[in-house]
């Protein structure tokens, strides 16, 4: 625990600064803990214009989508944190704003990394709920709607009158064929004539 407190702070000017931007959930609304959580808050350009930034060793045309993704995220986490850091601490200088990316640089990475992509999976299968149960309303909806109609229930009139029937009709055969075989006690044995 106290490793990974480590790895999650730093002292700089006698001050302990966290670098995890979770630490300082108790100190912010719900509205920042939203937009810190979801990704997709930041500008686009304001991602791609800080890719190098945070990975200069990375060549993004060679990545995956979804590694892109989750690269892409990382870099919005890294802007989130700083942001995060910088509010809640006012008295840090350039040049500790600048020792604390280093330090998230190399320590934050693959957890930011991480996060993303949870998140991201998280959001698809939302999505993918919410489209299945869209789906769902419509096709209900759109059966609610045949039924609705003159001409539907002018043509299921004469068809639920012909199920009926033929259940009827099934029903006194099946009882006409039960009725005539003959019972036999299979404990008898039968005398021939």
């Amino acid at each position: 625990m106290q490793r990974r407190l480590q790895q999650d702070s730093i002292v700089l000017a006698g001050k302990t600064i966290y670098l995890n931007p979770f630490l300082y959930w108790r100190r912010f609304d719900a509205n920042t803990d939203r937009w810190l959580r979801e990704p997709g808050q930041l500008m686009e350009e304001q991602i791609v214009s800080n890719r190098l930034r945070f990975y200069p060793e990375v060549d993004w045309e060679l990545l995956e989508e979804g590694e892109r993704a989750a690269k892409d995220g990382a870099v919005e986490m890294f802007l989130k944190s700083l942001e995060l850091i910088s509010t809640f601490n006012p008295g840090l200088s350039a040049g500790h704003l600048l020792e604390v990316e280093r330090k998230m640089a190399v320590t934050k990475k693959k957890s930011f990394e991480r996060w993303v992509t949870r998140s991201l999976r998280r959001r698809q299968r939302e999505e993918e709920k919410a489209r299945s149960r869209f789906d769902r309303e419509r096709t209900l909806r759109a059966w609610g709607e045949w039924l609705a109609l003159d001409v539907t229930r002018q043509a299921l009139v004469p068809l639920a009158s012909l199920l009926v029937m033929a259940l009827a009709a099934g029903w006194w055969w099946g009882s006409q064929q039960n009725s005539q075989q003959p019972i036999t006690n299979p404990g008898m044995e039968r005398l021939a004539p």
